[in-house]
């Protein structure tokens, strides 16, 4: 526990898988900053679970600004240098975090992150290489915090009734990045896992977004028995599932991260495109699997882990 600092800033903007690998670190500072008042500076897509969490005295929007968007730049360069922080904990580390860190007047409060000059910076010259996990708790070393608790969620939850799931279920996640779609795994290969899934009276259960409904429909179709609710659940709700589900399997995106997290048996599916070593979902039983050629990965190739799951 550490009360010398009256005024904390904590930086992260997203996106939503990183936010729940953050979670350690939130509460890591929130224990040794008992007495102090932690400000989070977020994006809107996480203020409410960020209020949640019980960790933050308050929630401070980031709109991220456009370059020529002056007025809105000008506000947040008064933001940071108003409220006289004590110390500012970066865990963003983009070129945005950087112009934050240059706004700051002279002399600058104390700052955990990478920025050359900072008082308490992550020198490590291989922390690109670092899982986010590790790489959070040893930029949290150096700032003199050595608990830092694993991912937790517990917090996270929301009434999952109204879905009238059945007792034995699976969670599917099929879709992912618009922009990224060589990251999924073939529609044609979650149509068999359903398939083996119905076999064993599993009830497949897909989530996605709206810009997923293609996919999820693609596979729904299939079988009368998979249930689709595409754009129907909230990551509170996505919490709420993965804790009562059998197995979850999905592509690499940020509402495998939460599903990992509570526990559920996990396997999570990579392309080339992703570095897992950096990036993966952690969980107590999750696993990963990575494909360089993600097309030509069968449902065949990964039964074997989904059976070892099912244990």
């Amino acid at each position: 526990m550490n009360d010398k600092y009256s005024n904390i800033l904590v930086i992260k903007l997203g996106a939503l898988g990183d936010f729940i690998l953050c979670t350690g670190p939130f509460k890591a500072i929130r224990e040794h900053h008992k007495n102090s008042k932690i400000t989070l500076l977020t994006t809107s897509s996480f203020a409410s679970i960020a209020k949640e969490t019980g960790w933050f005295d308050k929630i401070h929007i980031d709109n991220k600004p456009k370059a020529f968007n002056f007025i809105e730049w000008l506000k947040i360069r008064k933001f940071f240098n108003q409220k006289k922080w004590s110390r500012i904990y970066d865990f963003q580390h983009n070129d945005r975090t950087s112009i934050y860190f240059r706004f700051l007047n002279n002399p600058k409060p104390e700052w955990s992150g990478i920025e050359k000059n900072c008082s308490h910076r992550h020198t490590n010259p291989m922390r690109d290489k670092l899982h986010t996990i590790e790489r959070q708790i040893e930029q949290l070393n150096i700032a003199g915090i050595t608990d830092v608790p694993k991912i937790d969620i517990s917090w996270l939850k929301e009434d999952i009734n109204l879905f009238n799931l059945p007792k034995k279920y699976a969670l599917i996640v099929p879709g992912g990045s618009s922009h990224r779609k060589n990251k999924r795994w073939p529609e044609r290969e979650y149509i068999k896992l359903s398939e083996y899934l119905l076999e064993k009276d599993i009830i497949p259960v897909l989530i996605g977004t709206k810009n997923e409904q293609d996919v999820t429909n693609e596979i729904s179709s299939a079988s009368e028995k998979i249930v689709n609710l595409n754009d129907k659940t909230s990551i509170g709700q996505i919490a709420s599932m993965g804790r009562n589900a059998i197995i979850s399997i999905g592509n690499d995106t940020g509402p495998m991260h939460i599903i990992a997290a509570t526990g559920c048996p996990t396997l999570v599916i990579f392309s080339r495109e992703s570095r897992p070593s950096e990036t993966a979902p952690r969980g107590e039983q999750t696993q990963i699997i990575q494909s360089n050629n993600i097309e030509k990965l069968f449902f065949e190739n990964i039964l074997g882990n989904i059976e070892k799951l099912l244990v």
